[in-house]
């Protein structure tokens, strides 16, 4: 799937017929970061902006929760 350019994800939520604002919150996520993120403000490098940049589609990655940390970087076994 091809990323989204920040305007993109804005598009498609207003298409959608929901707000930022509800987004988050249903993401678990701070108002105040994902508007950080869409702005180009958080580059979404770590933690939360992270999490918002690849759920929004902006950005590739994996999103890893906080009780799989620990385990984040273990090897797969063949």
């Amino acid at each position: 799937m091809p990323l989204r350019t920040p305007e993109e994800a804005r598009e498609e939520l207003r298409n959608k017929g929901i707000s930022i604002s509800s987004w988050a919150a249903a993401n678990g996520f701070s108002v105040n970061m994902v508007f950080e993120v869409l702005a180009g403000r958080k580059q979404g490098v770590r933690g939360q902006a992270h999490k918002i940049a690849v759920k929004l589609g902006l950005k590739e990655g994996e999103v890893v929760e906080e009780h799989q940390i620990a385990n984040a970087l273990a090897r797969r076994s063949a």
